[in-house]
């Protein structure tokens, strides 16, 4: 469909920079009149202004929430010959880096209501080259982070957030990413806390992992022209600190407008036969970085709910269309069709429809009222 007749995005954000265009504008010519464009003073205050967001002692920039997943299973230990327990229904940077470690991923399914791991499939999991687990916040909406929690202490695992879609969920009263041994974000643009371009960042309580991730994220330099390991080229672009630093400051209450929004379509979606909302577990709030609704009436056809919505100028996504125990990537791990069945079943009833702060209560309602028309016998 040509994207001027797009009337409803899945995110807009032009309209985010319209509204605080001002405030970046002047972060951006703040950056260019320093002139220190690498690790400069405005990613020192952004890290020291996320740890304090998130709750945690330390925040550490790099490139992307791929690299701050990589590194931060590096600096906890994992490599070669290691296994690390996550979920086959998820983006690929999560299993991709373990790999990238040289470590195995293991996978388990998913609960069928908020499709985050189930815990209850962890233990079984673990043998003696497990090193840790990564559990996924996917959505936005916290794992059960209690129970995962003990079974890591049990066996002396470390726990690896992936938070890329949950930064400021949270967790009884606990920001996503300061429960495990570290927590990752991602600062694509289109998530929550979204940069203009690639960005991300690990939180920890942990000096030892904090000080791991700043060495490998600069090459492996403990000082300048002094290497101590093999590290990455993985430093949090100054312009984009500057820029998330103003975008912070907006970011909780965004997120309460994307919990409103999220409530608002659960109100108008609720009795359609065969639609089910995103579940919201108690004693969290999630970021709602996604609405993902689940089409669990066999006569309700995803792709063709799909091209009525973009008829109508709305567009829609699938989060995710293959597990990763099926992708071809990961046939050397010999995982097979109907090794976890909660997770195949996602793939095939997920659809995200437009989530954003500023999608305005009549968008939401026209939504809604083309999902009950396509629905409807």
């Amino acid at each position: 469909m040509e994207s001027s007749l797009l009337t409803i995005p899945l995110t807009d954000l032009r309209a985010q920079y319209d509204a605080i265009a001002g405030e970046v504008d002047a972060a951006i010519h703040r950056v260019l009149r320093q002139g220190q464009f690498i690790l400069g003073p405005e990613v020192k205050a952004f890290e020291e202004e996320m740890a304090a967001y998130c709750g945690t002692r330390h925040a550490v920039g790099v490139a992307s929430g791929t690299d701050a997943l990589h590194l931060a299973l590096l600096a906890c230990g994992v490599g070669p010959g290691d296994e690390v327990i996550t979920v086959p229904f998820t983006f690929i940077a999560t299993a991709e880096s373990i790999s990238r470690c040289g470590a195995k991923p293991v996978f388990v399914d998913i609960e069928p209501k908020t499709c985050n791991i189930d815990p209850a499939r962890i233990e079984p999991a673990i043998t003696s080259k497990t090193k840790a687990i990564l559990p996924v916040h996917l959505y936005g909406q916290p794992a059960a982070m209690d129970a995962i929690l003990a079974t890591a202490a049990k066996h002396k695992l470390k726990v690896i957030e992936d938070c890329a879609q949950a930064v400021g969920a949270e967790y009884h009263g606990k920001k996503a990413g300061s429960l495990g041994h570290a927590g990752c974000l991602s600062f694509f643009p289109a998530k929550n806390l979204g940069a203009y371009g690639d960005g991300g960042m690990v939180v920890t309580d942990d000096p030892r992992i904090a000080e791991a991730v700043d060495v490998l994220r600069r090459h492996g330099s403990s000082a300048t022209y002094h290497y101590v390991m093999h590290g990455l080229n993985s430093r949090l672009d100054t312009l984009q600190a500057a820029v998330l630093r103003v975008k912070l400051k907006h970011l909780d209450e965004w997120n309460e407008r994307r919990r409103g929004r999220a409530s608002l379509y659960n109100r108008l979606l609720s009795g359609i036969d065969g639609i089910e909302p995103p579940h919201s577990v108690e004693g969290t709030k999630p970021s709602c970085n996604y609405y993902t609704i689940r089409l669990k009436n066999s006569r309700l056809n995803r792709e063709g709910l799909r091209k009525h919505l973009e008829a109508k100028g709305i567009q829609t996504a699938v989060y995710y269309p293959l597990s990763l125990h099926l992708q071809e990537v990961y046939a050397p791990l010999c995982y097979k069709r109907g090794d976890f069945p909660e997770s195949e079943k996602a793939q095939e009833q997920v659809l995200s429809l437009p989530m954003y702060p500023e999608l305005r209560d009549e968008q939401v309602g026209q939504i809604a009222e083309a999902v009950k028309a396509f629905a409807s016998p």
